[in-house]
């Protein structure tokens, strides 16, 4: 659906304009971003952002000629609950000098970019918040969680006895061309599993293997492996970096594992065995994961591994078609509830029930009847995708019960079977 906002508008607040920058301005609006996240001397090179220009949805804030806001979006697709995907507005590269922070610069580029997104029928936008406390006022709530842990080799020994493997199947190291071509393929096929992934351009994988390099960024190959079925088809990928550190004449080698995508637990266990066998490892370092992910309960002593202390809240979510979003997600038991939804921009405001049938179906329509439960937009964000809870939103006065007993009901309803994780940064 195509957007009927006009691109060459101009929003005036404050005596500062708000509009979409041209190709031309891109090179000024990266130094502008740079300046913004305190990297006025580095920072992504503009060749690599005039890729990213698309008409409309690269935003500056203009005092005069001179860019001192910056704000970026594109689409995706977003995986829900069931194997659905939703179209979602990625906002990104959000930024405002500190010298007009407070003039309203912000509030402009986003209203302006969810009305866009709304216009073009994005069922939600998402985030990645630097700072908590900013984007609530918008909507946005937090949707998924990271989850990593810290492994040492020498309390773990390795993997349990008798998982299951994968007869005739086998690993091979692969070059960075290769990891593009059979990574993207294997990851299209696996995000559809987990609930909250997005998809990853073409630029992404590119930007991710170093066919666009980037000054400054000292690039250093990683190992990436594949693992084969007896088919010859790729059924899982790890890329990891290995960090050669001695204690002496005794090896002391890190690992950080970058990525690991797995179709199946035969494939994971072939992959984690794999990377827990690296000659002169003591310590390996996994930076994201599902928070469902079972690797503690493969190893054989689980305590071995630790989460990391930067576990914390990922994606932000915010509703902007109710109905169409919780239509296109499944449900965990059926039921009933309805939902008083408060929203300062209006597009969740309302009153909503969702019905779920013995199969997990759901249907979202708005109703008159009385509401069950009562809370804000960003709050509806947090439960969207399930991996927030309504009784623990309930605890902390994020959610009224407005029918007793309704929030543990909404809980068994709104539960996915994983909650929700989103492995790429954007």
């Amino acid at each position: 659906m195509g957007s009927t906002i006009d691109d060459t508008s101009v929003d005036t607040v404050n005596g500062l304009q708000v509009r979409a920058v041209s190709v031309e301005e891109v090179e000024a609006w990266n130094r502008a971003l740079n300046f913004g996240f305190l990297r006025p001397h580095a920072g992504v090179a503009p060749e690599l952002r005039r890729m990213q220009w698309e008409p409309g949805r690269m935003l500056a804030g203009f005092d005069g000629d001179r860019q001192i806001a910056t704000y970026r979006s594109f689409d995706v697709e977003l995986a829900v609950p069931g194997g659905a995907v939703v179209q979602a507005d990625a906002i990104t590269n959000v930024t405002v000098s500190a010298t007009h922070r407070r003039r309203g610069l912000l509030s402009a580029m986003m209203r302006r970019d969810l009305a866009s997104a709304a216009e073009r029928g994005c069922a939600v936008a998402v985030l990645m918040a630097a700072e908590y406390n900013i984007y609530g006022r918008f909507g946005f709530g937090p949707a998924t969680w990271g989850c990593g842990w810290n492994i040492d080799l020498g309390r773990t020994r390795g993997l349990r006895e008798g998982l299951p493997g994968v007869p005739g199947g086998r690993i091979d190291f692969v070059s960075l061309a290769e990891q593009r071509e059979f990574g993207a393929e294997l990851y299209d096929r696996w995000r559809l599993t987990q609930p909250g992934a997005i998809t990853r351009g073409e630029i992404w994988w590119q930007r991710r293997t170093n066919e666009i390099q980037v000054p400054g960024n000292d690039f250093k190959e990683p190992f990436t492996a594949v693992h084969r079925d007896a088919d010859g088809e790729v059924t899982g990928l790890v890329v990891y970096r290995v960090e050669n550190k001695w204690d002496g004449a005794y090896p002391d080698s890190v690992l950080t594992v970058d990525e690991f995508i797995a179709l199946d637990l035969p494939t994971a266990a072939e992959l984690w065995r794999l990377v827990l066998s690296v000659d002169w490892v003591r310590k390996v370092v996994v930076e994201s994961l599902s928070p469902d992910d079972p690797l503690p309960l493969l190893l054989q002593d689980p305590r071995a591994a630790t989460p990391r202390e930067d576990n914390s809240d990922a994606m932000w979510l915010r509703l902007l078609d109710v109905e169409a979003a919780f239509n296109a997600r499944t449900y965990g038991a059926p039921g009933r509830v309805v939902l008083e939804i408060e929203d300062r921009l209006g597009y969740a405001s309302g009153r909503f029930a969702i019905e779920v049938a013995g199969d997990g179906t759901g249907r979202c329509t708005r109703t008159t009847d009385d509401a069950d439960l009562a809370l804000g937009a960003s709050e509806l964000g947090s439960l969207y995708l399930g991996s927030e809870t309504a009784p623990r939103l309930a605890a902390a006065a994020l959610l009224t019960e407005l029918r007793p007993g309704a929030a543990a009901a909404a809980d068994l309803l709104l539960r996915a079977p994983l909650r929700a994780w989103t492995p790429t940064e954007f």
